[in-house]
């Protein structure tokens, strides 16, 4: 019998994983095809509006002002991969229930493997997303790294609700 059955909720999860790469990859193929680079199109003006800006760094731009991209490059695409596997482990291990933990790392997942397609195929990632508050205007992002962040905020959230005998076993 296969490690993932038809039975098994884990087949499920990993499908939120897909439809999370699929949705990154279709919102950035549209992008690339309709917004030049360094463009963009106000939705609400003075708040949102969708961009096309390749972020070479990582998270909010971090590290995409270094002397040698390239490295940074490669050490992002070794993080992801062992991120990864870490997350995709522990999915394996706990997806055997559909619950917050379950979902949310399914997003992370999805969202770390579309983020690391970017940087395999183009050297960089593609962001699109663009937020001012006030005068801030919040680093632009894309799908990925909302399904990631919401996975996270979700794991948090469990964490902070377990109880305290949880952590004592």
């Amino acid at each position: 019998m296969s490690a993932v059955s038809a039975r098994d909720p884990r087949l499920k999860l990993l499908l939120i994983s897909v439809a999370v790469f699929v949705a990154d990859r279709l919102t950035k193929l549209w992008i690339l095809h309709h917004i030049i680079s360094g463009q963009e199109i106000t939705i609400i003006p003075s708040f949102f509006h969708l961009s096309h800006v390749y972020n070479n760094g990582a998270a909010w731009s971090l590290f995409s002002d270094t002397p040698s991209p390239e490295k940074v490059r490669w050490m992002l695409i070794g993080f992801s991969m062992i991120a990864i596997a870490i997350v995709l482990a522990v999915f394996m291990r706990t997806g055997r229930r559909v619950n917050a933990t379950s979902i949310a790392l399914a997003l992370i997942l999805g969202g770390a493997i579309g983020n690391l397609y970017d940087r395999l195929a183009y050297r960089y990632v593609i962001d699109f997303l663009a937020f001012n508050i006030f005068a801030y205007h919040y680093p632009d992002f894309n799908v990925a790294d909302s399904c990631i962040v919401i996975g996270a905020a979700i794991l948090l959230i469990e964490v902070l609700r377990a109880p305290k005998s949880a952590f004592l076993d």
